[in-house]
């Protein structure tokens, strides 16, 4: 089963799927192998095609994320280690002979599915909007982004599918778009560990199901029937609604001459009966 670190990193990788930004997994910063979570990296020019989810509005070039899960603590020894993360990747980022990176080119972000409360009783959390924290560390100022609290909305759409709360988890997997295409592994990956936990009842597969259900009267007749084959879309009618609407001409389409005239011959066949 895959597990939170990784099922959060593919999401945001989905996410920044053809932007100017690529996501690096499980970053090995040293010999001895310590992973960063995740690497959100800016490799081309130009904007964000879309809206950021809040707490992503000011990303820099290196954007350095560990994440706890639902019963991982945020505390203060896990935002040293991203501190001593930082330090490893800044000090790699750096061309030969260039010297270090300016700092203001680094990013440095806490996120956790539950508020951080025995952080919170240490140090000063600045809250800056709804789910969205920030902390003084040292010189350093590090962004703390509790899942949990995200407001509702589409743009955070990959924060609630993290959040662990069953009614954000399923409006953000209904919101979210894929830009990769089939996102059914990381779906059912993400379900199967909230079936874990206990936070979802069901599967993703009873999800789509229900969600499909639930939005039937809001598509177009046209899209209800879009990906059906078309005796999908005919089973369950009589022949006469299958003929209703069409020509003559229609009706005969796909029929040999032979196959035509056996079926005349056996109306006249069946009249004459009739008539006797």
């Amino acid at each position: 089963m895959i597990d939170w670190h990784r099922l959060f990193g593919l999401a945001l990788m989905d996410f920044f799927t053809g932007s100017p930004f690529v996501v690096e997994l499980e970053k090995d910063l040293s010999l001895k192998k310590q992973l960063l979570d995740v690497v959100v990296l800016r490799r081309l020019p130009g904007e964000f095609s879309g809206t950021l989810p809040d707490g992503f509005e000011s990303l820099c070039e290196h954007n350095l994320l560990s994440y706890k899960s639902l019963w991982e603590p945020l505390d203060d020894w896990a935002v040293d280690e991203l501190l001593g993360h930082y330090v490893n990747y800044r000090k790699q980022a750096g061309s030969e002979g260039s010297g270090l990176l300016p700092h203001e080119r680094f990013g440095l972000y806490a996120v956790s599915t539950r508020f951080p409360q025995k952080l919170s009783e240490q140090v000063v959390l600045d809250g800056q909007q709804p789910g969205v924290y920030s902390v003084r560390w040292g010189t350093h100022r590090v962004a703390v982004l509790v899942l949990s609290e995200m407001p509702p909305e589409e743009r955070n759409a990959v924060w609630l599918m993290f959040s662990a709360v069953r009614d954000k988890v399923v409006a953000g997997a209904a919101w979210y778009c894929s830009r990769t295409g089939d996102m059914s592994t990381l779906m059912n990956g993400l379900f199967e560990r909230y079936q874990l936990e206990g936070v979802m009842p069901y599967t993703w597969e009873d999800f789509r199901r229900d969600y499909a259900r639930e939005h039937l009267d809001r598509l177009t007749p046209e899209e209800r029937l879009r990906g059906l084959p078309p005796e999908e879309r005919l089973r369950g009618l009589p022949p006469e609604e299958r003929l209703r609407g069409l020509s003559t001409e229609e009706r005969l389409q796909g029929l040999s001459q032979d196959e035509i005239e056996i079926y005349l011959a056996k109306l006249k066949g069946q009249r004459r009966q009739r008539k006797r």
